[in-house]
C-alpha cells in the first residue's frame, strides 16, 4: 500500500492581480519502505508539493490519500488529524524548542499526539536509543551538534510511528560526513520500520540512499514519477 498518494494536483497563488500556477498537475505515490528524493531548482514548486503532502497547505486542484485514507483539504480539523497521526516532519533548521532537553523534545511530539503518560516518556528515550543518543537525551540543544540536532529531530518525527515521514533539506546545515550518517540512517530507519521517506533537497549524496529519485521543473515532473 502507498503511504502517499497524490493525483493531478494543483496549486495557484494570488499574488496582487496576477495568479501563480506553482504546481501542474503533480501525481507522485510513496509506498511503504520507500525511500524517494524529490530534486528541483528553487522555485520548481518541490517545497510547496511538501506542504501539501503534509497537510500544511491545501491544493487548488487534484487529490491525495495518506496511509490509504483520503484527504480533505476544505477541513482544516481533518488536516491537522493526518498530521498528528500520520505524519512525521524532519526540517532543515531542526526546530527544536530551545528550553526542552533532547528527550523532552521527542516527548513533546507525542504529548501534540495525545499521549500524556509515562509511556510518552518511554518511547521517546526508545528513539533517541534508536538514533544513537542514548548518552544525550539530557542535554539541552544548545549543547548538541548539528548532527545530534538532527538526530532528534529525527526521532521526533518517528515517535508514535506515523507511516509518513516528511524532510524538507534535512542535510542542509550539517557538513559532508555528517551528512551522509543521517541519511544512512534515514534510510535504515524508514526501511527497518516499512516507512515512506519523501526528501526534498538539493544535496546530490540524498541520490545515493533513494530508492527513486523524482525530479520538478516549473510544477511539472519531468522524471521519475
Amino acid at each position: 500500500m502507498n503511504v502517499l498518494e497524490a493525483v493531478d494536483i494543483h496549486k495557484t497563488f494570488q499574488e496582487g492581480r496576477e495568479r501563480v500556477e506553482v504546481l501542474r498537475g503533480i501525481s507522485l505515490a510513496v509506498g511503504r519502505g520507500e525511500v524517494v528524493a524529490l530534486e528541483g531548482r528553487s522555485g520548481s514548486g518541490k517545497t510547496t508539493f511538501l506542504s501539501i503532502a503534509g497537510c500544511i497547505l491545501s491544493p487548488s486542484g487534484g487529490r491525495f490519500a495518506i496511509a490509504g485514507q483520503a484527504v480533505d483539504p476544505a477541513n482544516p480539523a481533518g488536516l491537522a488529524a493526518v498530521r498528528r497521526r500520520a505524519i512525521g516532519f524532519v526540517f532543515q533548521q531542526f526546530n527544536l524548542f530551545p528550553a526542552l532537553t533532547a528527550c523532552e523534545n521527542v516527548e513533546f511530539a507525542l504529548n501534540v499526539k495525545g499521549r500524556r503518560d509515562r509511556s510518552a516518556r518511554r518511547e521517546a528515550e526508545a528513539m533517541l536509543d534508536a538514533v544513537g543518543l542514548a548518552d544525550r537525551r539530557d542535554f539541552l540543544p544548545r549543547d548538541l551538534s548539528g548532527g545530534q540536532k538532527q538526530r532528534v529531530a529525527i526521532a521526533r518525527a518517528l515517535a508514535g510511528g506515523p507511516p509518513l515521514i516528511l524532510a524538507d533539506e534535512p542535510t542542509a546545515n550539517l557538513d559532508s560526513q555528517v551528512g551522509e550518517q543521517i541519511l544512512g540512517l534515514f534510510r535504515s530507519l524508514a526501511k527497518r520500520d516499512d516507512r515512506g521517506l519523501l526528501i526534498v533537497t538539493h544535496d546530490p549524496k540524498v541520490r545515493a540512499i533513494a530508492d527513486r529519485v523524482v525530479r520538478i521543473e516549473d510544477g511539472c515532473i519531468v522524471n521519475g514519477g
